[in-house]
């Protein structure tokens, strides 16, 4: 497990470890509204074997885990340059407005950065206002990507 500087006096960001899932499982449900222990057991899994281009971050507020970030650098899908891409982020609601997530992106984008990439992606719900605004006081906008999908039911 590898510590990360501490963002302040109160929060540390550092490496996902398996005794955190529950609190990342809870802070998710708090969120979502629904349980997923499968879900983060295999997302753990899969990122916590530290491989050069995944990264699964928790943010520490003494002993308590107050949020989570995953991310991941992807290579030339549809033609693009290697890009970070977070797909999973995750603050508990009393600890929002501290600056925990913009802690976790910011270690997350010097992780990318770290391994020569120039550019962050992710993609958001456009009706969830709340993450919408976060990213975008990150400084995160509108790519040239546009994602499509289709119904199968």
């Amino acid at each position: 497990m590898e510590n990360i500087e501490p963002v302040n006096s109160e929060i540390l960001i550092r490496d996902a470890i398996f005794d955190d899932l529950e609190a990342i499982g809870n802070i998710d449900a708090q969120i979502s509204g629904a349980r997923k222990p499968d879900y983060w057991n295999e997302t753990f899994e899969f990122y916590s074997t530290h491989k050069e281009n995944d990264f699964f971050f928790v943010a520490m507020n003494g002993d308590e885990v107050v949020g989570f970030i995953v991310g991941e650098i992807r290579a030339w899908e549809f033609g693009s340059s290697p890009c970070g891409w977070v797909f999973a982020i995750g603050i508990k609601v009393d600890q929002r407005l501290h600056k925990v997530g913009t802690s976790l992106l910011e270690t997350l984008c010097e992780r990318f950065k770290q391994a020569g990439v120039e550019k962050v992606r992710t993609m958001v719900n456009r009706a969830d206002r709340e993450i919408m605004a976060f990213f975008r006081s990150q400084g995160l906008m509108a790519g040239p990507y546009q994602e499509l999908e289709k119904d199968l039911i």
